[in-house]
């Protein structure tokens, strides 16, 4: 963080100091939340869990380095006492913002925003110091601990805004005013919460309302209500995409044997090849969004080309590429999972096994319930077994209770009889069939949503592979 005095900060908050000797003291460090990460010249926010208080650490942290804690009640060391911590989070967030000469770009969608902006920090590095978002630590918390990580050189902030309803972006666009704008895509995500797509499109729209006027909205021209989101904002409008009329495009998509897309990026400012490292074509949206941004800001099409193609993924389970010595590869995306999401996968894992089909290996699809998707869920969990089957997966397992029936079901009405789809009860029933059943040349794919848990599956076959028997975590 840039560098503010206690007094400074208490002003800010409008916090009462509590046992500081020296208000001019001052937080150098990050603000952190884990007492773990607390060290010299940082500040601990101290949030009340419903497992873990945070002020119960505050003499930890000190005795670790931290300038004071930041809390809701006297703790007996350097404090600034504030009535709600979260609140003044943002407030301190929202002043940083202000003082940095950084662009802060911002972004948000239904699908592939995590993806999306490890790519645009990958590639805007190259350019200028850059901070981002790390994971998805994207709400109300997670975000302006992002911001406040920003220091005086850093010169591009890029951070991820998630919605669960309607004004949950406009609030975080009030803390950390973005002049870049960009919304990948309305899915099915959370329809269950938000009732329906017209209502998710409402709320990521609040993005790019939010843009100054001489900001820049960076749309899909491939999604329809995306596209349509220009009418709401009064900033720049660059268009990306397959369309015909993108401003920033690909031509010629295709994939590499081993399932990575390629493309022809073209730009107002020329055109390149691009090779991605990352796996399944969906990356190739994921990738022109980042190219838009990299373009706003100057960079040329062969600079951006060249980040693209060297680029790999940041964050923890998603397509999480690992090849075992025998010869079994395991693509961990168990991460999260929305329909859109999972067809995706699906589709990388089609593309993935059929060199290795030629040589008598199977594709798996290790799957698991999709959350939040409301009365949908029946329907898009059948829909995802079909798919399955008609993009000729070898093998389906179906992990879990009723929404796995559901995917089973898909699959059978599709015609996956007899041994190609099976319905286990948990990570370790999955974990046991695998085992006993992968050979050489298999590629297998691990995906559900975060509650599930089937990162244990792939964490654990990883292991097989690697040490020999053990059990899921």
């Amino acid at each position: 963080m840039i560098a503010l005095s206690l007094a400074e900060i208490a002003a800010v908050v409008g916090g009462q100091t509590h046992d500081i000797p020296d208000p001019s003291a001052e937080v150098t460090g990050p603000v952190v939340r884990d007492s773990r990460e607390a060290g010299p010249g940082t500040l601990f926010a101290a949030f009340a869990g419903e497992r873990v208080d945070g002020h119960d650490f505050a003499r930890q942290v000190v005795e670790a380095g931290a300038v004071a804690v930041l809390a809701s009640r006297p703790v007996g060391v350097p404090a600034i006492v504030v009535e709600d911590v979260q609140s003044a989070l943002g407030a301190l967030a929202r002043h940083v913002v202000r003082q940095l000469g950084a662009t802060l770009v911002a972004l948000t969608g239904s699908a592939g925003k995590t993806s999306t902006k490890d790519l645009i920090a990958q590639v805007l590095q190259r350019k200028a110091p850059t901070v981002w978002t790390p994971g998805s630590l994207n709400n109300e918390i997670g975000l302006p601990l992002t911001a406040l990580s920003a220091t005086e050189e850093t010169r591009f902030l890029v951070l991820e805004m998630g919605a669960r309803g309607i004004g949950h972006i406009r609030y975080l666009a009030g803390l950390t005013p973005p002049k870049i704008g960009l919304v990948l895509n309305v899915g099915s995500a959370h329809i269950g919460e938000f009732g329906g797509r017209e209502q998710i499109a409402q709320a990521k729209g609040e993005l790019v309302e939010a843009l100054p006027e001489d900001g820049t909205a960076v749309l899909n021209a491939d999604d329809p209500l995306v596209r349509a989101m220009a009418s709401r904002t009064k900033a720049k409008v660059i268009l990306f995409g397959e369309s015909g009329e993108a401003d920033v495009r690909a031509e010629n998509v295709r994939l590499t044997d081993s399932g990575q897309p390629a493309f022809l990026l073209r730009t107002p400012s020329g055109a390149s090849e691009v090779t991605m490292r990352l796996y399944g074509e969906h990356h190739v949206s994921n990738a022109l969004a980042a190219a838009a941004v990299a373009h706003e800001l100057g960079m040329s099409a062969e600079e951006i080309a060249t980040a693209l193609s060297e680029a790999g993924s940041l964050s923890r389970w998603r397509m999480e590429v690992t090849e075992r010595p025998d010869g079994v590869t395991i693509v961990n995306d168990a991460y999260n999972a929305n329909p859109e999401s999972m067809r995706a996968a699906l589709r990388a894992l089609a593309a993935m096994g059929k060199a290795t089909q030629a040589r008598g290996g199977r594709t798996w699809a290790v799957l698991g319930k999709m959350a939040e998707l409301g009365d949908e869920a029946l329907a898009e969990h059948d829909a995802v077994g079909r798919l399955a089957v008609r993009l000729n997966v070898g093998k389906l397992v179906a992990v879990g209770g009723r929404e796995a029936s559901w995917l089973q079901l898909g699959a059978y009405n599709e015609g996956s009889w007899g041994e190609e789809s099976v319905h286990v009860s948990d990570a370790q029933a999955a974990v046991d069939l695998l085992r006993s059943e992968l050979r050489p040349g298999d590629v297998v794919l691990v995906k559900a949503s975060r509650s599930v848990g089937l990162e244990s599956v792939a964490q654990a076959l990883v292991e097989t592979g690697a040490e020999g028997e053990v059990s899921a975590r």
